[in-house]
């Protein structure tokens, strides 16, 4: 287990708790072998952008129903926050969310002027405006890089208000300068969640699981019934109470363990509640896995394994239908650490070549210290290798240039503003916002199915290669795709 301590007000990052990197190059089998027996990470003399914790502690604050989030900063900090908004609406029906409402998302402004005499004053005034507007069951202070920089006591700040106006408010430490890596941003959300919300159980429940994820559409009720439980998902469209009441849950299952790591292992670690040990349910070998995991844990084996033999009855022979189209097909993934992983095992779960992938950060462990947590282990033990793997804070002049040289039949991302780039380079790019849409076999069908229409549908992007502009020159296109990570220069 690693260093989770709920004692301190700041999380601790995870280039130190999990040793987390976001610099290599080589192949995915190199890096498993790496993370196992020591990694380093490897700078770059050239970056082009970096994401912000700020961000990332803002989705998994901003999709709670009942809550409201303060941004302690300039205006200016606030303004990634609406995409949130935005998903929160968009997405819902992937919930059933039966009343969708506004979010609530403030800034405190923080000027010139107060980045000299300090924005405490004005943070309380802030939490007092905000419970008197929209009257929230919970109030989040994210913290941005003026607010560190001046050393503003922002969690007595929030002490105090939440004994003066009567809720929790619930301070969260993710300015963008801690760490590299801006996955720390969910930590700290969830570091503050389990410190101010989460209660100790008294009482244990067997019919509750908590899932841990992003906003997927709701495949875990139905995977769940047979075990006769339901859902408590964490954080997107849950309840402040439902957020008390995590502690008292039977397992902790996650959609992606870069997201869940921390606070699966502080739901086991601090309230009792078993973390399961498998990695999420991608690809048959893996979902596979998953059930039994889930079974044992439950004392449920025996449903585990109807499931399983259900599943394959109905799915397989789809499945096997959408092998036979996709063999040999060569595929390039980008994405978040682990949800690329879970890609890269259904590439091979539906028999395509994975010619490469760049993915935005790695965890050389995970908080439970379990190696069955491991994704990208599993995927070359299952699947064999992946060639060309890049680690990468999106750094998107080196997957143009990597794009360039391998030309894959399709590129794959998770992220809005990277298919891009395969499109204007005349490769099909296919973007899945909804994570759970290629979970489990239901989810090799979803997915299959779309692959197959989007390598099939190439015209377009065709078109758009004769008459796109690339920002970079030739002379980039010419050198090595990691002429600027550190060790990284040679083909």
């Amino acid at each position: 287990m690693s260093n989770v301590n709920l004692t301190f007000p700041n999380v601790q990052i995870r280039e130190i708790r999990i040793n987390s990197i976001t610099g290599y190059q080589g192949s995915a089998h190199g890096l498993v072998n790496a993370s196992a027996c020591g990694l380093k990470d490897s700078d770059r003399g050239f970056s082009q952008c970096l994401g912000c914790a700020t961000s990332k502690a803002a989705c998994m604050t901003i999709l709670i129903q009942d809550g409201a989030v303060i941004s302690h900063g300039p205006v200016g900090c606030s303004s990634c926050l609406h995409e949130f908004a935005f998903t929160y609406r968009v997405n819902s029906h992937l919930r059933d969310v039966p009343k969708v409402t506004q979010r609530r998302i403030f800034s405190t402004n923080l000027t010139e002027k107060d980045t000299i005499y300090g924005g405490a004053v004005k943070l309380t005034a802030a939490i007092r405006d905000v419970k008197e507007r929209v009257n929230p069951n919970a109030i989040f202070v994210l913290t941005t890089c003026a607010a560190g920089i001046i050393g503003d006591d922002v969690e007595n700040v929030c002490d105090e208000a939440a004994e003066e106006i009567g809720i929790p408010v619930v301070a969260i430490f993710c300015e963008g300068f801690r760490s590299k890596v801006w996955t720390t941003g969910f930590d700290a959300a969830y570091h503050g969640i389990a410190r101010k919300l989460i209660e100790k159980p008294r009482t244990r429940r067997a019919d509750i699981i908590n899932v841990i994820n992003f906003w997927g559409s709701d495949v875990f009720r139905d995977w769940f019934a047979p075990f006769g439980a339901e859902p408590n998902y964490i954080t997107p469209y849950s309840t402040v109470d439902g957020l008390r009441r995590a502690g008292e849950s039977a397992a902790t299952v996650q959609a992606c363990s870069t997201l869940g790591s921390y606070l699966g292992a502080v739901l086991e670690q601090d309230f009792g509640v078993p973390e399961i040990p498998a990695a999420p349910p991608y690809g048959i070998a893996q979902t596979d896995r998953w059930f039994r995991a889930l079974g044992k844990l439950l004392g449920k084996e025996g449903v585990a394994e109807d499931v399983i033999k259900e599943k394959r009855i109905r799915y397989l022979p789809k499945i096997t239908e959408i092998r036979e189209k996709l063999k040999g097909r060569r595929a390039y993934v980008t994405a978040g650490a682990a949800h690329g992983h879970a890609l890269l095992d259904v590439l091979g779960e539906l028999g395509m070549e994975a010619i490469g992938a760049a993915i935005f950060h790695h965890d050389a462990k995970y908080d439970s210290g379990r190696t069955e947590n491991d994704q990208l282990a599993q995927r070359v033990s299952d699947y064999g290798n992946v060639p060309n793997f890049n680690v990468c804070n999106k750094q998107e002049f080196e997957l143009v240039n990597t794009l360039n040289r391998l030309r894959p039949d399709v590129l794959l991302a998770r992220h809005g503003g990277m298919t891009l780039w395969g499109a204007k380079l005349g490769i099909p790019a296919m973007l899945v916002g909804d994570e759970h849409y290629s979970m489990g076999y239901e989810g090799l069908i979803n997915y299959g199915e779309s692959l197959i229409e989007t390598i099939e549908n190439d015209e377009f992007v065709k078109n758009l290669e004769k008459h796109a502009v690339n920002p970079y020159t030739k002379w980039w296109l010419a050198q090595a795709p990691y002429t600027f990570l550190q060790g990284g220069a040679s083909e």
